[in-house]
């Protein structure tokens, strides 16, 4: 991590713009508007209702971590975005069917009054997807440009001081690196020549790293982790991150393995299937866009678990992720998970995880931590990739050649560290050795 300079403080307004709002965008927008009337409590917000310890235990300070470091308000937030519907933020909400329809309606003011602007789309990238508001131009430069013209006019139209990008869109189909990546030249090229191997996250990320704007990726995409994106990131100083919210049946991997690794026990298989009726599930009903998604779940397990540091115990490890679009479900989502555990003489044994869970309702509060966090990254002078922010993503970014970190007990240790070093604490590596001398 780069030496930050002394942390900006949150003056002014802070923009959201969120590629994509559906379900996930909508309801995080919904739920900060409900917050901030007062009919709501930010429930799985690490950055409003998380505390972080300082010193010694037998200090007792322990402080909310939103009033340790400097973030930006609620009420500084002003919500925009892109979307290849046209429906304002109630009328996709409600579509949605997320948050009950009463919720909505006490909104119904705040929430008409937020509006996307035409997409960057291109079905080639996302097959399951038809919409008509959508950006036309002869090259991907054009649309690179006009994305840059809608950041502009968002701040200041609305009078903004800073601004945050963050992907809440679909799962693109997948992609592998080439030529076209390897530098801002060539991708500029790429983009005047609309290169396939441009999809139009990358196009959007191009624009707002361009703008000096952080921008983070809450899709499996391949889209910032890119060296092109990394060249950008470090010329205009800014922050990224990605990939993948870490919600659902993730969320489970990281805790559960973890702690079958620190007892060392032994993993024979974990098999994975979801069900998902949302507009999200339908997308990945296509193969090549679930691609994308498996490559994102499946490294979680090997991983944490380090096959080639305990071959006896993971070395023979059968990982299978499924999942299957069942539009009675809606947004609640059924992750079922079936473990093949052995302990003592190699005994086996077994663990049923059956989390029925709503996925945009555990998304909601992560968009809202990862765009407070990424404003506070820009404001203490860090830029290029958060590997502080891993807490938050299914497939952490990190710098070539490093492993990604998933056990989510590290990576909260990373970020709470993170933060102590930002503001001059002493770090905290729960030795404790000071309690007994």
């Amino acid at each position: 991590m780069n030496q930050p300079s002394k942390i900006q403080e949150p003056s002014g307004k802070l923009g959201v713009l969120t590629p994509g709002m559906g379900a996930v965008s909508t309801t995080f927008i919904s739920g900060v508007e409900a917050i901030k009337a007062g009919i709501g409590e930010p429930i799985g917000s690490l950055t409003q209702m998380g505390h972080i310890r300082l010193g010694k235990r037998t200090d007792n300070t322990s402080p909310l971590i939103r009033d340790f470091v400097p973030l930006a308000g609620l009420e500084d937030l002003v919500f925009g975005g892109w979307d290849v519907f046209e429906d304002d933020v109630y009328a996709a909400a409600s579509h949605a069917g997320v948050l009950a329809q009463k919720d909505l309606d006490v909104l119904k003011d705040r929430l008409t009054a937020i509006k996307p602007m035409k997409a960057i789309f291109d079905r080639n990238y996302v097959r399951r997807l038809e919409g008509s508001h959508v950006k036309q131009a002869s090259s991907k430069w054009d649309l690179a440009q006009m994305a840059r013209e809608d950041i502009q006019r968002f701040k200041s139209d609305n009078g903004l001081d800073r601004v945050v990008v963050i992907w809440c869109g679909s799962t693109e189909i997948f992609l592998e690196p080439t030529a076209v990546h390897a530098s801002v030249e060539a991708f500029e090229t790429g983009l005047k020549d609309s290169d396939e191997g441009i999809a139009p996250s990358m196009i959007y990320a191009y624009a707002a790293l361009t703008e000096g704007v952080p921008f983070f990726n809450g899709a499996p995409n391949l889209t910032v982790d890119l060296p092109v994106m990394l060249e950008l990131a470090r010329e205009n100083a800014v922050p990224i991150m990605g990939k993948d919210f870490k919600t659902g049946q993730t969320l489970m991997k990281t805790i559960l393995a973890p702690g079958f690794k620190a007892r060392m026990l032994g993993v024979r298989g974990w098999f994975s299937t979801n069900i998902l009726g949302n507009r999200d599930g339908e997308i990945l009903d296509d193969p090549d866009s679930f691609k994308t998604k498996e490559e994102s779940k499946l490294g979680v397990l090997e991983h944490i678990l380090q096959p080639p540091l305990y071959p006896s115990l993971y070395g023979d490890i059968y990982h299978k992720v499924r999942i299957n679009y069942y539009p009675p479900r809606g947004d609640e989502k059924e992750g079922w998970d079936n473990i093949d555990i052995f302990g003592w003489l190699g005994y086996p044994m077994q663990v049923k995880v059956d989390f029925l869970c709503r996925d945009s309702i555990l998304a909601a509060p992560l968009v809202l931590d990862l765009v407070l966090f990424a404003d506070l990254a820009q404001r203490s002078g860090l830029h290029g990739i958060q590997e502080w922010l891993s807490f938050y993503f299914k497939s952490p970014q990190t710098a070539e050649g490093l492993y990604p970190e998933h056990d989510l007990f590290i990576q909260l240790m990373k970020l709470k560290n993170t933060l102590r070093f930002l503001k001059g604490e002493d770090l905290i590596t729960h030795l404790g050795q000071e309690y007994y001398d």
